[in-house]
């Protein structure tokens, strides 16, 4: 392909960004699109028969680089949903660990402060969203992420006052159940 049949596609950059712009919602997407298929059309210069308008051949440059584009996202997408759905799974404990995790949990957060029992229960336990938490207690986002914060660590330090060790571990096979156990059955502490 001669220089001035590559300057002549250069001179055109506005219809061929019109072209691809009606093609994707995205104008910075489009201008990447356009600045693709020009790289590739000089990679591919040889490709191209003199005896062929080199707009059209453009054009089809363009067209396979939209088409090219939509199906790398709906392949990202593909991926970014089943990796999504494995999360989902691997988030969600199975209930046999769910029955292991310590009986104390719940009378530690009754002895803490009523601003974080309400901001633990909501969020960490009731999985509601911290903005939405946020926004029911007339809290920024950021105040409600610092009195989490607060309350999580308050809870740890409760924990281990109550469970020791166990606490540190991931309080699963909890020593204090054990202990409490004991306690109820006439055993001594």
């Amino acid at each position: 392909m001669p220089t001035s049949t590559l300057d002549s596609l250069l001179a055109q950059r506005k219809q061929f960004l019109a072209f691809v712009q009606r093609r994707v919602s995205d104008s910075a997407l489009a201008e990447d699109i356009l600045q693709t298929a020009y790289l590739r059309a000089f990679e591919h210069r040889d490709y191209f028969k003199p005896d062929e308008s080199a707009v059209a051949w453009f054009y089809r440059l363009l067209r396979n680089a939209v088409i090219d584009t939509y199906r790398r996202q709906a392949s990202r997408n593909k991926a970014l949903e089943t990796w999504t759905r494995e999360l989902e799974i691997s988030a969600q404990p199975s209930p046999d660990l769910q029955d292991e995790v310590c009986a104390c949990l719940h009378g530690v957060i009754e002895s803490l402060k009523p601003q974080y029992r309400e901001a633990l229960r909501a969020v960490d336990l009731g999985e509601e969203r911290v903005q939405d938490f946020a926004e029911k207690h007339s809290l920024s986002a950021s105040n409600a992420g610092v009195r989490l914060h607060r309350a999580r660590a308050a809870l740890r330090k409760q924990l281990v006052q109550t469970c020791g060790s166990c606490a540190e571990h991931g309080c699963l096979n909890c020593i204090c159940r054990k202990h409490k156990g004991r306690q109820s059955s006439g055993g001594s502490a």
